[in-house]
């Protein structure tokens, strides 16, 4: 059933903080995504950039400058569901998926901030992967019945934008030069590159990790679409957008990599591709489950 069928408006959050390897502090995070703002309903437009400047306190740990207005945490939101929980201890890092109706959403987001910035302590953090603070990214994105210009204004200066993947690809080898080499030859910047991806290389369990954000563009002139070819393709409110296959992505680190004399471990899709997101969205809500990152291998592969 579709989302226009479902009377569901959706979007995104997929939110990055700095801990992975505390597991009661990640849930604890998702959770409170799942809650609602006592004081919530009918905030000014003042409140509402307070509790916005509240987000952007990624390396602050002084609670006593957020309003105390945001700090009660009351009943679930209905129309709200964490779809994924990725954790990577190396990194110390994980991603949480918020999906959400876009009038919903905003305030999920940030009572998970809130919940991160009164959890992890920047003092003691340590992980392979940079980061600017406890909440370290906070990209929203359209699903379905919404575009990116609403999210925007839900997001005022967070940031919203066609949704971004992130794709991972693992090199059977411990030299970091090289792994920046084929990190540099797919960059989307470079001649040659992929359409839309950035990337970087890290050390990543005893081998190197190419780390690969994917955008999702427009492009006119994109025809060919499928799992076994460049690019995939999606739509939202009629727009259509496209991005590199991560089948493709996997297929080119392998080429350069073999060029090498090496060869890769596998890849792994933090998440979900756009339209996975969707779907999984759309179930999660339409049956009430907020805790969906639980059960999900179950019902979506």
């Amino acid at each position: 059933m579709s989302s226009s069928r479902l009377g569901l408006r959706l979007a995104v959050c997929l939110l990055n903080i700095s801990e992975a390897r505390r597991k009661y502090i990640v849930e604890n995070v998702a959770k409170a995504a799942l809650l609602e703002k006592n004081a919530s309903a009918g905030l000014q437009d003042t409140e509402i950039d307070d509790l916005l400047r509240c987000a952007h306190m990624l390396f602050s740990k002084r609670l006593d400058t957020i309003p105390s207005i945001f700090l009660h945490i009351g009943q679930k939101h209905p129309e709200v569901s964490v779809l994924n929980v990725f954790s990577d201890q190396g990194y110390n890092r994980s991603v949480i998926t918020i999906a959400a109706s876009v009038a919903e959403l905003g305030n999920s987001i940030l009572a998970a901030c809130l919940e991160a910035f009164q959890s992890i302590d920047m003092e003691v953090q340590e992980g392979i992967h940079p980061c600017l603070g406890a909440v370290d990214l906070i990209p929203i994105y359209p699903l379905s019945g919404v575009g990116v210009e609403e999210c925007g204004a839900v997001a005022r200066s967070i940031g919203a934008s066609p949704y971004v993947m992130n794709c991972n690809v693992t090199i059977d080898s411990q030299d970091l030069a090289l792994g920046k080499e084929i990190a540099s030859a797919i960059r989307g910047s470079n001649v040659n590159g992929l359409r839309g991806v950035q990337t970087m290389a890290f050390p990543h369990e005893g081998k190197i990790e190419i780390a690969c954000n994917v955008e999702s563009f427009e492009d006119q002139e994109v025809t060919e679409t499928s799992e076994g070819s460049q690019y995939m393709a999606y739509s939202v409110l009629g727009d259509h957008f496209y991005y590199v296959s991560p089948h493709y992505i996997e297929a080119q680190v392998k080429k350069l990599a073999s060029d090498q004399g090496i060869g890769i471990k596998g890849r792994a899709l933090i998440g979900f591709t756009p339209q996975e997101c969707k779907n999984c969205a759309e179930y999660a809500i339409k049956e009430g489950i907020g805790e969906f990152w639980k059960i999900r291998r179950g019902i979506f592969m």
